[in-house]
């Protein structure tokens, strides 16, 4: 009994220990990401790494695929702004679409999160199945708005983020709790600073690509 109980507590320590490192990790790459540096995203990796174990071992089964993505995304974002400097001589710039380009990714990302949510439900022992599966996609958008510097990106970050909170407060996954709240303030000053960025800049033509 008592070593069943030693076991479960190093268990318990190992897990939020991991939990803590992948959460600072997390709110590095964000605060770096806010800055526009280019090393938000080994930052991005490193968390990513961590919290896919985690999650899996929370049965957060969208999550864990989304951190998978995110890992991938890490990648592309350090090629991708490394691309975009060069393009600009070394300066950061931003960009933004119109309204009706952005309802169109909402529906679109929307429909997708339905089709994950019900085969999370009906085929996976995820919890919070529907909820859990519209962040997942949703997610996956806005990391992909990051790495193409969309201002918007933030507006998004701060729904998926306040949605998070109450899906890992119950989940009792309390650093992550902590950081989803960090997350939505750092997101809604994300957006005003990259909005300013954006206006005081000389406006280019947006490439869909």
């Amino acid at each position: 009994m008592m070593l069943w109980l030693s076991n479960a507590l190093n268990d318990w320590q190992l897990m939020h220990s991991l939990e803590l490192l992948a959460t600072l990790l997390a709110l590095a790459y964000v605060v770096l990401a806010l800055r526009q540096s280019l090393w938000c995203w080994p930052a991005a990796l490193l968390s990513t790494l961590l919290f896919t174990h985690i999650m899996w071992n929370s049965a957060l089964l969208s999550d864990a695929l989304l951190q998978v993505y995110y890992a991938a995304m890490a990648m592309y974002g350090w090629w991708r702004w490394q691309q975009l400097k060069q393009q600009h001589q070394g300066l950061n710039r931003v960009t933004e679409w119109p309204w009706q380009r952005h309802l169109q990714l909402i529906a679109i990302t929307g429909l997708i999160g339905l089709v994950l949510g019900y085969l999370m439900a009906n085929y996976t022992h995820a919890d919070f199945a529907y909820l859990d599966a519209q962040t997942t996609a949703f997610s996956v958008m806005a990391t992909w708005l990051v790495a193409r510097k969309l201002v918007s990106n933030w507006l998004y970050w701060v729904v998926i983020d306040a949605v998070s909170i109450y899906v890992y407060a119950q989940k009792h996954l309390y650093f992550l709790t902590l950081l989803f709240m960090l997350y939505t303030i750092i997101a809604l000053a994300g957006y005003f600073i990259w909005r300013a960025n954006y206006q005081q800049q000389p406006q280019l033509v947006v490439s869909g690509r």
